[in-house]
């Protein structure tokens, strides 16, 4: 069996190519750059190993072009002895790199304040790599193999050109239809489920609210058991009008919470009018403030920016949310971006149309927030047009993924000068941009009558993910660059798309303050640009700074 085995990979490595393990390597070179996002060693190694599959599969693909032309090749004994070459060439400039790969890494952990690790493992890097190299290459050789199989039928009663242009064609749709069909949807219906039946479970931590004022109670018109784990996590945390009274020293209220749950109703409709029919049955309409929340995929909400708006209005706040979906926003907004658009677009009808019947000087000052793929739907509940007759305050948008339209086109048209991961948009008087250290607008610079901000990290691969990253260099890339970005990170074709793929499904591993992570400091800065918020004296916000990231370490040790 021994034998076997290394027959079998003697035999592998003959039927290499020169020129694909050249052009793989460099692919394989390039994956181990830094990007973002610290790696770990199973998504480095994988991430690698795809990377240079990628480049031996482009390599191997210019040597059949070059067959289809019938050029000049060289003899068997030139091949072989440019595949030794070609070996001794690439195996140590891989192992090289991949001993780099700890400076790089680190690189990246000491913009973002991390301890620097003592080996980024670079050996079982390269082993992983190995293996998920050899795996997509016999993919790979079975979707070759189905093509020639399917040539051949065809060849008998078509021309070779035609049967194999057949063949390849099927050999696509075969292997789209599995991995599409079967493989990704099964798996998208196996998280859904799992992420279905966590959200229903109860806390033990967590019974039923008595008061009538709160949902989920039994005067409520939502039930506790169908406002879900993440609804019923919502509606009952937060601060207290006693935890808001202890620590500013004057008097507050109780502030409203309002969720449905995505078993609360049938359709985004039914929600979205739960919802409002709560909100206004326990008086959210006669609060100062009310704020619309598009949740992220898994119907969460950061209880950072939602606790900051409750101390600064003492409590005087109203926020209401609907629930769409299970899925994580990661995953969502690559397989279904458009997930959540209904939902929001619901919620925000009902709001908006009852607000604008209230009079002005009796009615809530109305904002939107939405973190992650929250903040893309959000951004899409209404169209600028339908509310420029009466505006709403503004909106509060963080961690904007980089499919959010309104967010690009800002971004794109933004003053010359300002760098891409911090715009100056114009005079600033509708859309300003913050980061953890703050924003670029004046202090002093006006607004108009609807303030929208977006608040974003320079390392957060959600935001700054681009598709055309395949074949050019980002803007975020040019100096000046974010705080936060390694400046040993560079740019390569097809690599870097495929770094900042895998750097957004690890965006939330980040510390606070980083990647897709926002403290609540931030939050507390940005709504003070998006709300009007007078009595604060500057010793007071940094007081409140300090309780409210010692309130979200106490809860982070709790849930751990």
């Amino acid at each position: 069996m021994r034998r076997n085995m290394v027959g079998g990979a003697l035999r592998l490595l003959r039927s290499l190519s020169a020129g694909g393990l050249v052009l793989g390597t460099i692919f394989f070179v390039a994956s181990l750059t830094p990007t973002l996002i610290p790696r770990s060693l199973l998504m480095q190694g994988g991430l690698s190993g795809g990377c240079f599959a990628i480049g031996y599969g482009l390599g191997v693909a210019w040597r059949w072009l070059w067959r289809y032309m019938q050029l000049r090749e060289p003899r068997d004994r030139y091949r072989k002895i440019m595949k030794i070459g070609a070996f001794a060439i690439c195996l140590p400039l891989a192992m090289l790199f991949l001993y780099k790969t700890t400076g790089w890494q680190n690189s990246i952990r000491e913009r973002m304040d991390m301890e620097p690790v003592g080996s980024a493992h670079p050996i079982e890097i390269g082993v992983i790599a190995l293996l998920a190299f050899i795996t997509l290459l016999m993919l790979t050789r079975l979707f070759l193999a189905v093509v020639n199989l399917i040539s051949s039928k065809a060849d008998r009663i078509l021309p070779p050109r035609i049967s194999r242009v057949i063949g390849f064609s099927l050999g696509i749709v075969l292997f789209w239809s599995v991995a599409n069909g079967l493989l990704i949807r099964y798996a998208l219906h196996v998280l859904d489920s799992s992420f279905a039946a966590f959200d229903v479970m109860f806390e033990p931590d967590q019974d039923q609210p008595t008061s009538p004022l709160q949902p989920g109670s039994p005067a409520s018109l939502i039930s506790w058991a169908e406002l879900g784990r993440t609804g019923r996590g919502f509606v009952s945390s937060g601060p207290s009008a006693d935890d808001i009274a202890k620590f500013t020293g004057q008097a507050a209220q109780q502030p409203i919470r309002v969720y449905a749950g995505l078993r609360s109703g049938g359709n985004a409709k039914e929600r979205a009018k739960l919802a409002f029919e709560e909100l206004k049955r326990v008086g959210g309409f006669e609060r100062s403030i009310l704020v619309v929340i598009t949740p992220t995929g898994t119907g969460w909400i950061d209880p950072a920016a939602i606790d900051t708006i409750e101390y600064l209005y003492r409590g005087d706040v109203a926020s209401v949310a609907v629930q769409y979906s299970y899925l994580s926003s990661p995953l969502s907004l690559l397989v279904e971006p458009d997930y959540g658009e209904e939902a929001a677009q619901a919620l925000f009808a009902q709001i908006y149309q009852y607000w604008t019947t209230l009079p002005h000087s009796h009615r809530p000052k109305l904002y939107l927030h939405g973190l992650s793929l929250g903040a893309l739907n959000s951004e899409r509940s209404a169209e600028l047009f339908e509310v420029l007759a009466d505006p709403i305050q503004g909106a509060l948008w963080s961690g904007p993924p980089f499919a959010s339209r309104v967010w690009r086109q800002v971004t794109e048209a933004r003053n010359a000068g300002s760098p891409a991961w911090l715009p100056q948009f114009r005079d600033g008087s509708t859309f300003r941009f913050m980061n953890q250290n703050g924003t670029t607008a004046l202090a002093e610079a006006p607004w108009g009558p609807m303030r929208i901000v977006y608040l974003q990290h320079a390392s957060d691969a959600i935001t700054f993910f681009d598709y055309r990253d395949l074949y050019r260099q980002p803007d975020w890339m040019e100096a000046p660059r974010g705080p936060d970005v390694s400046d040993q990170l560079q740019w390569f074709p097809i690599v870097t798309m495929l770094q900042l793929a895998v750097d957004m499904m690890a965006a939330n591993t980040t510390p606070m303050g980083f990647g897709h992570v926002f403290a609540p400091e931030h939050y507390l800065r940005a709504w003070l640009l998006v709300a009007d918020l007078p009595g604060w004296s500057p010793q007071e916000i940094t007081r409140l700074a300090h309780h409210l990231t010692e309130q979200r370490s106490i809860s982070n040790i709790s849930a751990d």
